[in-house]
């Protein structure tokens, strides 16, 4: 197996097993209904902190952050190119509720919550609350085919 001398999988390995998980886990995800993101965060799950097969930041190493990055601004361009604002347009009170109400609260709940419930800093609290309000097109779009919801509930998430 072509290992780095730290005991890492070399970056060609590395992007090898990420793609070949992801493409396999949303075949399975294809085959069984479901939504992809769910099977591959399972595999993420198992490849990485389950097994120890993988850890990114050995087996990228430099080349970590810029793939992180354009994985984010892939995700943000998919999600402006299937942006409708027909569909926007009908769901504008409860997106502006959603954004002026619904994002701080639950920011300063889950900010609160990871603060007193499992002791980060304040610091840390706040980002991390600040990632998890935030999703994309890539989680709601599938969860939404699959919940096959009436056209108004579906357009507010989306």
């Amino acid at each position: 197996m072509a290992v780095a001398e730290t005991g890492a999988l070399s970056p060609v390995l590395g992007f090898a097993l990420v793609g070949g998980l992801g493409v396999g886990a949303q075949w399975l995800a294809w085959r069984l209904r479901m939504p992809a993101i769910v099977l591959m965060l399972a595999a993420g799950l198992i490849v990485g902190p389950g097994l120890g097969l993988l850890n990114p930041s050995e087996a990228f190493g430099d080349l970590l952050t810029p793939l992180i990055a354009i994985a984010v601004a892939i995700i943000l361009f998919e999600g402006g190119l299937t942006l409708n604002f027909h569909t926007l347009r009908d769901a504008a009170t409860g997106v502006r509720r959603l954004v002026l109400l619904g994002a701080p609260l639950g920011w300063g709940a889950s900010a609160a919550a990871l603060h007193y419930v499992a002791g980060l800093s304040w610091e840390s609290s706040v980002v991390f609350g600040g990632i998890m309000i935030v999703t994309g097109p890539t989680v709601i779009a599938p969860l939404l085919r699959q919940a096959r919801l009436k056209r108004r509930p579906a357009a507010l998430l989306q």
